[in-house]
């Protein structure tokens, strides 16, 4: 398969020095500290991804620590938005962005390039898709923030006791591709793919030469319970596929 028939993704995350609450957009005053991003290819992880700390030249809000944990102290001698600006955009340059609550991760995003005179923005280098919008959508009236979607889909996200951008955009991609109705670990895409997860263990093949398969078929009594189950359905007014047939 060529590069251009791949559907590649970003799945990305961001943590910030605060919000602003009161006045104006979420991000006017505030900066980016942590970009993490991981990069998924025809529905698979492909194990590579972006990160990294930044320095926002000005101080981490309290209660944005309280959420991530990150410090003045730690970001003190991390590289700033533009060191990393150009790794950043060659990373997901031509992939399909996507971001729990994309609004929020974009408009800083987009506010670090304007503050850098950049006229480039999310939206127009990618596709932006969000998947709070999408999970509010199938769970219309509930909570759908990643924990409550983990827990959900059954992802085990015990290891996430602060949030953190790298971590979260794993742990988001994982409920994207199970929110999608994919699955997240095996790759169907070639039989050269398909026999390198065997010889790791993903795939069980069995022996061409094994014993055939024992068939049990249905007893007589069993027959009958099934006959008089159809006949119950059409007793109530259901179709049956079977006796339409």
């Amino acid at each position: 398969m060529t590069q251009s028939n791949q559907t590649r993704q970003i799945v990305l995350d961001t943590e910030t020095t605060g919000m602003n609450m009161d006045t104006g957009p979420h991000y006017l005053g505030h900066r980016v500290i942590e970009i993490g991003a991981v990069e998924v290819i025809n529905r698979r992880l492909t194990g590579r991804h972006f990160h990294v700390y930044l320095k926002p030249d000005r101080k981490v809000d309290e209660e944005a620590i309280q959420v991530h944990g990150i410090t003045d102290e730690f970001l003190a001698d991390k590289p700033s938005f533009a060191d990393k600006v150009g790794e950043f955009l060659e990373f997901i340059k031509g992939a399909e962005l996507v971001a729990h609550n994309a609004p929020f991760d974009v408009g800083f995003l987009d506010y670090e390039m304007q503050l850098l005179g950049r006229p480039e923005r999310m939206a127009a280098l990618c596709k932006v898709t969000d998947t709070l919008a999408m999970a509010r959508k199938l769970y219309p009236g509930k909570r759908n923030n990643l924990d409550v979607l983990c827990e959900r889909y059954g992802i085990d996200n015990s290891h996430r006791s602060l949030h953190g951008a790298l971590l979260d955009a794993e742990i988001l991609a994982d409920v994207y591709l199970l929110m999608t109705g994919g699955q997240t670990k095996l790759n169907l895409s070639s039989d050269s793919q398909q026999q390198d997860d065997a010889n790791a263990g993903g795939l069980r093949r069995l022996a061409a030469d094994r014993p055939a398969l024992k068939v049990i078929r249905a007893s007589e009594p069993e027959l009958s319970a099934h006959e008089a189950r159809l006949d119950l359905v059409l007793k109530k007014g259901g179709s049956c596929l079977w006796r339409d047939a």
